[in-house]
């Protein structure tokens, strides 16, 4: 009898750990089924960007949506000091709308973001230009995340010779020419999408900036990210 008990007992441990891998690997089957559906891009054109643009935004409305993201940028919109999630607060509008609707047409990569900016989760287009806006006037992170300093005036040197001419003399950006606003940008943010857009990765990037950013070498993009990161302490 002690020995049918053991033995029921291992049996019972046995199927225990059968039904729990069993559920382990429903669930991956489910969270990768869900990923694939999510992974199809939501179809968008030229128009749908001016049309987008061309909404008056609703602030109240945007920061109701922008709790959703918050999650990753935080309720400032200040995103984390290692680069991992950018600064947005602040970002034109034009530039936010823009690089929302090529995720979505999947013209610029970013599985992360995909499915929290869906049209239909966030109540529809107009959803989307409210937070545009509502991100817009957030004042910037003060003290954003920095390299090393080492070669901050080699940055500045790098910037007034390729990138002032569109992003500005304080890398302000310019809202209605698509130019993003740079300064105080996290450094880490700045150079894994300077290093992304030269190697070819960025398929949305400028082809004016990736001519540029090809002719520099990793340690010169690794200075003027740093340069811009520090400007909001100028």
């Amino acid at each position: 009898m002690k020995t049918y008990k053991v033995s029921m007992l291992r049996s019972s441990r046995g199927l225990a750990r059968l039904l729990q891998q069993s559920c382990l690997w429903l669930s991956v089957i489910s969270v990768i089924g869900v990923a694939g559906l999510l992974a199809f891009p939501i179809e968008t054109n030229a128009e749908t960007l001016q049309e987008v643009m061309a909404r008056k935004p609703d602030i109240v409305n945007g920061k109701k949506v922008y709790q959703l993201c918050a999650t990753c940028h935080l309720s400032t919109g200040w995103g984390k000091k290692d680069g991992t999630f950018p600064v947005i607060a602040s970002q034109h509008r034009n530039i936010i709308l823009k690089e929302m609707v090529d995720v979505l047409s999947r013209k610029r990569q970013n599985p992360t973001m995909f499915p929290f900016i869906d049209p239909k989760l966030l109540g529809g287009w107009q959803s989307i230009a409210d937070v545009a806006a509502y991100v817009d006037q957030l004042p910037p992170d003060p003290n954003p995340g920095t390299g090393s300093g080492e070669n901050i005036k080699r940055g500045a040197e790098i910037y007034q010779q390729k990138c002032v001419v569109c992003h500005g003399s304080s890398a302000e950006g310019d809202n209605e020419k698509f130019y993003p606003r740079l300064r105080g940008q996290h450094y880490g943010y700045l150079k894994r999408e300077l290093e992304f857009i030269q190697g070819g990765f960025r398929k949305n990037a400028d082809p004016v900036m990736l001519t540029q950013l090809k002719t520099l070498s990793a340690e010169e993009i690794d200075a003027v990210a740093d340069y811009l990161s520090r400007l909001m302490q100028q």
